[in-house]
């Protein structure tokens, strides 16, 4: 786990190496083992390291082969990179390092962009080829790995974070209208290629982009997810698909703990990091690190669930953390998390996965995590009722939205108020080819959009502010191929994620499978008051919020009055989301 940045010229002139410098300095968190910066010719890149494979300097980035007349800087973890560097030697090609990084170069050199159809893991990369010019750039099947870009006439800088792209100066900075209607429909969640900023794109996942030296480029979307069943699937029985699922978890659990350093687990005490922390004791996992998070409770709405993980550290004696954070320390953390940020996020849990990577960080330097496991195995409560459907669109939007058109009308300054953008987005996903069912299909958006630019960014974000590396497997492409062949009344059955469910019967206590579904509570930013209130009425009264306008007075007074009254579908305030728009924007200076 790594950052990564670059600048290629397409005018004739020279890439700035203090542009680049000034990128790794806001890239440092995610790679505080090494730094390197490289330039020849139309390209200069740079790289920060976070050392988990090959310890030694022989892997360090930017990598160089002069022999194939390649190089890469790379962000990620290939976790089959030594059944591929088998098949590499096999081939003819010789290795001077022992990790994943150089394994991507000869995979480039015998396979060509081909090259990600052979990789199982998470992954954002930049390779070049010093004799044409060209640059690829590559970005994992389900996103796990983020990649931001900014383009002019002249030139393209690309980087592992948004604000590392504004450090390099020379952005366009005003608001994508597109990206704003997602942002206050989706809860935070904008689609690739957008961001909030007009002058910053995201490559999208499963994409490989391949520029020439005269800035010509093309994008190619190398995987797609399907929804249905084979031919030899219709004969499976309930418990047929229950045991297939848990063999593909063992599998992509077991994927996940290549590392020279030692792995734990972020157990929530929710079924999905349970059973993984059950699996890695099945695989002989002794003095597993688990670490919790909680919060202090608010009014009735309890801030933590230790309980639940309580019973999984007992009930497999791992090395247990309890992270309590009180008000007086989560208010303070507040602007840093936020600046942490690659794109503004609601998600109360985001300062949760923040303070808890803080600690976690100071004990190992990789860690297992369960999300992705509802949108994959149908766990939401909007599931359901779209089993059914005869109004997909109209259904998911009324469950999902954070806001309708006319709301969103009312909320935001009358110049960036025009069609509705986000239910055009879900029309548009709905009719794609892949998903027949309206369930299938609301799984299929949940998996490849909302999971990404939501759970999956939070993640990657936080972890990384503190140089600790994530992996996530219920989004290994294998398991989430298999899912989207499972029958969606399997997946549903039991509440949601039913099949997953008693498929866990096996391994973790029941106690924790039927539990009530719980959320990573952080409720003092759910119901905004006191000092918190304080904190966001500050923020939308600054200069620099008055001068930007973006929000029409009459509905932030309207928030502020009585923030508990207005709470999304999803259960998020809208004050916070608002407010968090405006925050995002001052602490990176815009």
């Amino acid at each position: 786990m790594c950052g990564i940045c670059g600048e290629i010229r397409f005018d004739g002139e020279q890439p700035s190496v203090d542009a680049i410098a000034r990128m790794n300095r806001v890239l440092f968190p995610r790679g505080p083992d090494g730094s390197g910066i490289f330039q020849s010719g139309h390209l200069a890149v740079g790289h920060q390291r976070l050392k988990i494979l090959d310890l030694s300097e022989h892997a360090q980035q930017p990598m160089i082969d002069n022999e194939l007349g390649l190089g890469i800087v790379f962000n990620g973890c290939i976790y089959n990179f030594r059944d591929l560097r088998t098949q590499l030697r096999a081939l003819g090609y010789r290795f001077f390092s022992d990790g994943d990084t150089e394994v991507i170069l000869k995979a480039y050199a015998a396979w060509g962009t081909e090259c990600v159809e052979h990789f199982h893991g998470m992954f954002a990369f930049a390779i070049w080829e010093r004799d044409t010019g060209r640059v690829v750039l590559g970005r994992d099947r389900l996103g796990i790995k983020p990649l931001y870009i900014s383009e002019d006439n002249g030139s393209l800088r690309f980087a592992s974070t948004l604000p590392a792209l504004l450090a390099a100066g020379g952005i366009d900075t005003g608001i994508d209208p597109v990206a704003l209607h997602h942002y206050m429909s989706f809860h935070a969640v904008v689609p690739a290629p957008h961001t909030i900023i007009r002058g910053v794109r995201k490559l999208p996942p499963a994409t490989v982009r391949v520029i020439e030296a005269d800035g010509r480029s093309r994008d190619h979307c190398y995987w797609r997810l399907h929804f249905g069943q084979a031919a030899e699937d219709r004969e499976r029985s309930y418990e047929d698909w229950q045991e297939i699922t848990l063999n593909a978890l063992r599998r992509a659990v077991e994927r996940r703990l290549v590392a020279d350093v030692p792995v734990g687990v972020l157990l929530s005490g929710g079924l999905d990091s349970s059973l993984i922390v059950g699996l890695l004791a099945e695989q002989g996992q002794k003095g597993l690190n688990t670490f919790s998070v909680g919060f202090e409770a608010v009014g009735d709405e309890a801030g933590d669930e230790f309980k639940y993980s309580d019973i999984i550290a007992r009930h497999y004696a791992t090395e247990h953390h309890q992270i309590r954070v009180d008000t007086q320390r989560l208010l303070p953390a507040l602007n840093d998390c936020i600046t942490a940020m690659s794109e503004p996020m609601v998600s109360h849990d985001v300062i949760g996965f923040y303070l808890l990577s803080q600690k976690v960080s100071q004990h190992v330097k990789v860690v297992q995590s369960g999300q992705g496991a509802d949108e994959v195995f149908a766990g939401y409560h909007w599931y359901p009722p779209l089993q059914d459907s005869t109004d997909p669109v109209g259904d998911y939007a009324r469950v999902f939205f954070d806001r309708d058109q006319a709301e969103f009308g009312e909320a935001v300054a009358a110049d960036y108020v025009s069609e509705d953008f986000s239910r055009a987005f879900v029309e548009r996903h709905f009719t794609m080819h892949g998903a027949q069912q309206p369930i299938d299909k609301a799984l299929r958006i949940d998996t490849q959009i909302m999971l990404v630019d939501d759970p999956v960014k939070r993640v990657d974000n936080m972890t990384m502010a503190w140089g600790l590396e994530a992996r996530v497997p219920f989004l290994d492409h294998e398991l989430v191929e298999l899912a989207a062949r499972i029958p969606a009344e399997h997946k549903i059955a039991g509440g949601g994620k039913g099949v997953l469910k008693e498929a866990a019967r096996s391994v973790i206590p029941h106690e924790v499978i039927d539990r009530p579904k719980g959320y990573f509570p952080v409720p003092a930013l759910k119901y905004i008051q006191g000092e918190y209130l304080d904190y966001v009425q500050d923020a939308l009264s600054q200069p620099a919020a008055r001068q930007r306008g973006l929000f029409r007075d009459g509905y932030v007074d309207m928030l502020l009055q009585d923030p508990k009254q207005h709470i999304t579908p999803l259960r998020g305030s809208k004050l916070w989301q608002i407010a968090l728009l405006e925050l995002w924007f001052q602490q990176h200076g815009l």
